[in-house]
């Protein structure tokens, strides 16, 4: 036995604790008697470790330990294991599970009241199930919640205050109209000044900046103006922020029908009305609800009848332009204006810019592939070539098209107001106003007027016509290699070589991209990653490529220019594996590098224009002549024997034109004249 003995100072007894080497117990022996075996128990029944004599492992004892939060002296906040004498009583709990409402209560700071509603939780099921209706959709609200919680100001019960109305005075059961009286006495007494001062600021057409939130119900169309062009959207939300940039200022969020390039879906809007003094007519807002517009029917027919224009453009599509377009740079979008040639491309686009991609929300809960072909589509004709022609179908470009639904009318009304694409001219990835957009007026007589051999004209047609319809036709050895054609055109300037490419891709009524040095770099990384993505968009328009004055990159390699060896070398492997067609036009064939003769499925040179020739073209540029002209027979002989080639006569045509009409008279050869002597040319 081990032990240790204490001596007390009461009455000379002797009094000795023994602990017991094996047992868990302790005795106390006063006198020579020993006590039994006393425990010393926590307030969680838990015998402490110095007392039982046995070491317990770290979170091994089954049971838990209440820990209470305190404040000390300096504020300072601590844990304690001893409770709290001051704490009240749940308000919460089995008997206040039983009423049909709670309303919980706070100081108000309002000096008409001491108390305000903080929120209000409805418990009745019968209440549930009239809200269920009268609430349908709001955002935030689900009424099959067994605590169904509205907060201050109640905004659920503001903007549907017309349904709950209507609820109050429907048909009801005594049970239900109880519970409706209980719940239309509650709202009342809360909300009787906000519904009075929203329903003054309706009737008057006004609002505050504090209660501007009452005029935006969830759900409704709002409508605006973006960049100078109408659009609705379906508001989703509207809250009081801090924007980081223009400061507090109330948020409306919204959703918008868009095109992604493969679906339809909403994407998000967001506008910003910042605080205003007093009130304000509601359509002078940033945005304001579509039903407040003076003239809405009219409104909606307009933006509904885009909205099917919009439809109508998802896809590939060959368009004109004439207007102002959005680029998006670094610095945010700006405006810039485009009169010419686009390819509407949501796809393309996407794939350009994945800065700029579109995250859409789906626009049907549930997707289904259904077979839906407009009436008025244009799929048919989807690239061009001309009446009769045959072409790819939109099924071989976007695989969507016949397995999209057609947009409902609410959906067509809320649709973007910009389609997404390329401009030829301006060659940049644009977005275009749907108003903007347009039909090409092809000119059938562009082929006709090319001042070049019968023979030549119908076999450049005939290889352009069969490359473009059957070119997985034939195939190289390598799968994908060789499919492309590519036509060289040689000759002296202003022979015609560019106005061929110009005119077959009119008579066929495709695109044409004109490739120049700025759109591939002087670099080589930039030249190889700059004609990859150059030839893969021309390749996925059906459209034809021309590279102007070729010899700048295909020019001969030689042993000291490196970097120029490069820049040939990434031409000869790319456009193996190009499959369009490519117009190369060079007034200096004997500079291109002899690697490419093996790799020109057609070549054509272009003599110098004869008399007969340049006959033909003083004659053509004369025939377009708007305000007709003055040019005999004779006079036109003695314009053909200028040696002159037929760039040099369209800007003498012009400036003798405008010579003309500075004199208000009508063209005639005393104009043309004039301007051949200034520019040195006897006559």
């Amino acid at each position: 036995m081990a032990g240790y003995y204490e001596t007390t100072n009461g009455l000379g007894a002797i009094s000795a604790t023994i602990r017991m080497a094996k047992g868990p117990r302790l005795m106390r022996v006063d006198d020579g008697e020993v006590s039994p075996p006393e425990a010393v128990i926590d307030d969680d029944g838990i015998e402490s470790e110095e007392d039982v004599g046995v070491k317990v492992a770290v979170g091994m004892i089954c049971k838990k330990k209440d820990l209470y939060q305190k404040i000390d002296q300096l504020g300072k906040l601590a844990w304690t294991a001893k409770m709290p004498s001051h704490l009240e009583e749940a308000a919460e709990n089995k008997k206040s599970k039983k009423y049909a409402i709670l309303i919980r209560n706070k100081k108000s700071y309002d000096s008409h009241k001491k108390l305000e509603i903080d929120s209000i939780i409805i418990q009745s099921p019968l209440l549930k199930n009239i809200l269920h209706d009268v609430l349908k959709e709001y955002p935030g609200v689900t009424t099959t919640l067994s605590r169904l919680i509205f907060s201050a100001p109640f905004r659920p019960f503001v903007h549907r205050r017309g349904q709950l109305d209507a609820a109050y005075s429907g048909e009801q059961d005594e049970d239900t109209k109880n519970h409706l009286a209980l719940l239309k006495d509650v709202l009342h007494n809360e909300l009787s000044d906000i519904i009075a001062t929203a329903e003054d600021y309706v009737k008057h057409k006004v609002v505050s900046y504090e209660e501007i939130w009452t005029i935006f119900e969830p759900g409704c169309v709002v409508y605006a103006n973006q960049s100078g062009k109408s659009a609705a959207t379906r508001l989703v939300d509207g809250q009081f922020i801090k924007h980081p940039d223009i400061g507090p200022c109330f948020q409306v969020k919204c959703d918008r029908v868009d095109w992604d390039g493969s679906q339809f879906g909403y994407a998000e809007t967001l506008f910003h009305i910042k605080p205003f003094d007093g009130t304000v007519p509601i359509t002078d807002l940033d945005c304001f609800p579509l039903s407040y517009h003076p003239d809405e029917e009219s409104v909606k027919e307009k933006l509904i009848a885009r909205g099917r224009q919009f439809e109508k453009l998802a896809g590939y599509h060959y368009k004109s332009y004439k207007g102002r377009a959005i680029q998006t740079t670094r610095y945010g979008p700006q405006m810039i204006t485009v009169d010419g040639r686009v390819i509407i491309d949501g796809n393309a686009h996407r794939q350009a810019n994945a800065h700029l991609r579109l995250y859409l929300k789906p626009i049907d809960r549930i997707r289904a592939a259904i077979n839906v072909e407009d009436e008025d589509s244009d799929d048919e004709e989807l690239f061009g070539f001309g009446p009769g022609f045959q072409s790819r179908g939109l099924e071989d470009y976007d695989t969507t098209a016949k397995r999209r639904r057609p947009l409902k009318e609410e959906q067509l009304l809320i649709c973007a107001p910009v389609v997404r694409g390329y401009s030829l001219r301006a060659k940049l990835w644009l977005e275009f106003f749907v108003d903007s957009v347009s039909e090409i007026v092809f000119s059938d007589k562009a082929f006709d007027s090319l001042v070049i051999p019968e023979g030549h004209k119908s076999l450049i047609l005939a290889i352009a016509q069969a490359q473009v319809q059957k070119k997985d036709v034939f195939d190289d050895v390598i799968s994908g290699k060789g499919r492309g054609i590519i036509m060289l055109l040689s000759g002296g300037p202003g022979i015609g070589k560019t106005l061929t490419a110009e005119s077959v891709a009119e008579h066929m009524r495709v695109p044409l991209y004109m490739m120049s040095a700025a759109d591939l770099g002087t670099n080589t990384f930039e030249v190889e990653i700059g004609l990859t993505r150059v030839l893969g968009m021309v390749a996925r328009w059906n459209a034809i490529l021309l590279l102007d004055e070729c010899e700048v990159f295909l020019e001969a390699r030689s042993t000291h220019d490196l970097q120029r060896n490069r820049i040939v070398s990434i031409f000869l492997r790319t456009l193996e594996y190009y499959e369009g067609l490519l117009f190369l036009t060079t007034n200096r064939i004997e500079n291109m590098d002899e690697a490419f003769n093996s790799r020109i499925h057609f070549q054509l040179s272009y003599p110098n224009l004869d008399a007969k020739a340049r006959r033909t073209v003083w004659q053509g540029f004369l025939d377009r002549q708007q305000g007709g002209y003055d040019v005999d027979d004779e006079q036109l002989v003695r314009l053909e024997r200028l040696e002159i080639n037929g760039r040099v006569i369209k800007n003498i045509l012009k400036s003798a034109t405008l010579l003309a009409s500075h004199k208000n008279e009508k063209l005639g050869f005393q104009h043309i004249e004039t301007v051949l002597q200034v520019n040195g040319h006897e006559i």
